[in-house]
């Protein structure tokens, strides 16, 4: 019996690869012991456990971004985490250590590497976080989600998505998705989103050019995230939603989607071959624009600034884009060869090499 440890959290964006893989590992091996590692305040904390997943839990240590009395106390606190990390691998025998980043990350990479255990790296954004820039130098295999991403010796394996999209059959279910929205499945549909939270420049766009958007011949599913305050104007073809718990469906009913670009969003629409405008985040280090650029370059989306986004833009560039069949069905076409459905097992791959070599 192989003992793997998974090391990651703190949000989504490492949380949900890491039990994409775990998920792909106990298929593969109900008698494998899959055991992840995070911290307590971490989304880790609630999501892993509620996977059915022991979580090993190890002391947040952020890295220090000044000198000051942290900066003086982060040596003897980064040691103390990567004892923890050590303790949990010798106690578990675990054979095989996969980061995805996040807090967990750069301790379990030190102690993988004196136990002299193998390890794996993934970075699922295309400017990668300072644990996996670190921990990519001695690992024993680097994967990256996009194509460019700066990791020393990094392979191209895409993002591990989440089961119920990459088995997701989108004609198939479109008949089902339209039903759940009350949206008729044979006119196209935009599909605006931002995250759970929502995004407000998308939804202040869309509050004023939605009436286009229908006046163009096409449907709205609008999802306007749990904190917004948009008045649904409860006109036929057009679906406002807070939240949406079935993505699945609504990627299965899109055929344009306008959207922020975390790293997942763009890895699914990709692996779904959807065309996409994507409008990214403005607030962080640019990751959001980053990710999107192998979708842009490809012709698979465009990229349109936030800070300009408005019903006016929607106006001159998204309503034209809606007319042009021709031009999205090229736009789909790009999305399937720069997306993957295959990532989990990529990156299973990667692990299994890394386990030979160690044996």
């Amino acid at each position: 019996m192989t003992s793997y440890l998974l090391a990651g959290g703190g949000t989504a964006g490492h949380v949900n690869p890491l039990l994409a893989v775990a998920d792909g590992l106990r298929d593969r091996d109900p008698s494998a012991d899959v055991l992840v590692l995070g911290t307590k305040e971490g989304l880790e904390s609630r999501l892993v456990p509620a996977r059915g997943y022991e979580l090993l839990t190890v002391d947040k240590v952020p890295f220090p971004r000044r000198i000051n009395g942290q900066a003086v106390r982060f040596p003897a606190r980064l040691n103390a985490a990567i004892a923890q990390v050590r303790a949990h691998i010798r106690s578990h025998r675990v054979e095989v250590v996969i980061g995805f980043g996040g807090y967990a990350a750069a301790p379990a990479y030190m102690a993988a590497r004196r136990e002299r255990v193998p390890y794996i790296v993934h970075e699922a954004n295309a400017k990668p976080g300072l644990a996996n820039r670190l921990g990519a130098r001695a690992a024993a295999g680097v994967g990256i989600a996009f194509a460019g991403t700066p990791l020393s010796r990094g392979e191209l394996v895409g993002m591990p998505l989440r089961r119920e999209i990459v088995d997701l059959d989108r004609a198939a279910r479109r008949a089902e998705a339209a039903e759940m929205f009350d949206l008729d499945p044979v006119r196209p549909v935009l599909l605006v989103f931002g995250g759970s939270l929502g995004a407000q420049r998308l939804n202040e766009a869309l509050a004023d050019s939605w009436a286009d958007v229908i006046a163009a011949g096409w449907q709205l599913l609008h999802v306007t995230g749990e904190r917004s305050d948009l008045v649904d104007p409860g006109v036929p073809g057009y679906a406002m939603r807070r939240y949406v718990d079935r993505m699945d469906l609504a990627f299965a009913l899109a055929d344009l989607i306008v959207s922020r670009a975390g790293s997942a969003t763009v890895s699914e629409i990709s692996a779904l071959g959807i065309p996409a405008v994507y409008v990214p985040y403005a607030v962080g280090n640019g990751e959001q624009r980053l990710n999107a650029a192998s979708a842009v370059d490809a012709g698979a989306a465009l990229l349109m600034d936030d800070a300009g986004f408005s019903g006016d833009v929607v106006r001159a560039q998204v309503i034209p884009l809606l007319g042009d069949r021709a031009r999205l069905e090229a736009m789909a076409a790009a999305a399937e060869h720069v997306g993957t459905r295959t990532g989990t097992q990529n990156v299973i791959a990667m692990i299994d090499r890394a386990l030979d070599a160690g044996r």
